[in-house]
């Protein structure tokens, strides 16, 4: 009697073994998050910062202002500059009107010029005027149209010196616009508009406190996934593979595990010692391997948890 129940102790000895080797994680590490440092790009004032550590921000939402009034000033100052410049240019309308009708005088007596001179010619067939006579109608006629040629000079060198004038006067204009958009770029970069969606971790940085260009804000994760980075030892490399779906666990504060599937996103190509933190499946391992794995949140898991890893393939293979 007393053999049987060695015998029995011993067998269920060797079954508690069997099941907590079975129940012994491949992998274990903490859970991280992408986080953000949000930091401030211009230099001012902080006018107002209203977030708070937990909050909740979407992707794009202004959070914050920094005050930029001299960037505003300075901006309406080149642009009443490039209002002026309309001021100094010159309208070429009156100066070539004038010309233009002094044109259609001549042309209106050459044309009176050329009627005296074919009726003259009639006249002189008729032995009813001189040659004298026509021969003057000529020069008359040759007068008006040398005339006529200078006026037309005349208004294409007035246009031609007012465009010019103009040009230079609206050359001013284009780097007067590029220092307009230069202005804007710095009065845009005094809204804090929040990168990402996710929650604020830690607020660095409150209403009237001055900012500086890269003074950190606040600090934003998302954590509607988080990652898992575990360690592997060497013999484990050949058991994983980019993209496998593997199971991972979190203590469900009562002796119990709470699962979740993940997927495994990154295997480093380096091997590290084992940081004292972490355990491996075989503990005397030095150097193992380090890995991510991708798990959605549920809200359970918290940054800096502690997460276990069973790998599918190595349970299909039992």
């Amino acid at each position: 009697m007393k053999k049987l129940t060695a015998v029995a102790i011993l067998f269920a000895a060797t079954a508690v073994s069997c099941n907590q080797n079975k129940n012994k994680p491949d992998a274990s590490g903490v859970f991280e998050s992408d986080e953000v440092i949000v930091s401030a790009q211009q230099n001012g004032q902080i006018l107002f910062l209203p977030i708070k550590e937990g909050d909740s921000l979407v992707n794009g939402a202004k959070v914050g202002q920094i005050d930029v009034t001299n960037a505003l000033l300075q901006k309406q100052q080149v642009e009443a500059t490039i209002q002026s410049l309309h001021k100094k240019t010159t309208n070429v309308g009156p100066q070539v009107e004038f010309v233009k009708r002094q044109l259609i005088v001549q042309q209106a007596q050459l044309a009176q010029q050329l009627r005296e001179k074919a009726r003259t010619e009639n006249l002189i067939k008729a032995d009813a005027a001189t040659q004298k006579q026509l021969d003057d109608i000529t020069a008359a006629i040759d007068q008006l149209q040398k005339q006529i040629e200078v006026t037309k000079q005349q208004i294409t060198v007035n246009e031609s010196n007012v465009a010019t004038q103009n040009s230079n006067v609206f050359s001013e204009r284009e780097p007067l616009e590029k220092s307009v958009s230069v202005i804007q770029d710095q009065v845009n970069k005094g809204q804090i508009i929040n990168p990402i969606s996710g929650v604020v971790l830690t607020k660095y940085a409150l209403q009237g406190e001055m900012a500086s260009i890269g003074k950190a804000l606040y600090k934003i994760a998302n954590i509607d996934t988080l990652t898992l980075r575990a360690y592997i030892t060497g013999s484990q490399l050949t058991a994983i593979k980019l993209g496998q779906q593997v199971k991972v666990f979190i203590d469900n504060g009562t002796n119990d595990y709470r699962p979740y599937s993940g997927t495994v996103t990154w295997i480093s190509d380096k091997s590290e010692f084992t940081p004292k933190t972490i355990e491996t499946k075989d503990e005397r391992a030095n150097l193992v391997y380090a890995i991510k794995i991708r798990v959605k949140n549920d809200g359970f898991i918290k940054i800096g948890m502690y997460g276990e890893v069973k790998f599918e393939a190595n349970d299909n293979a039992k």
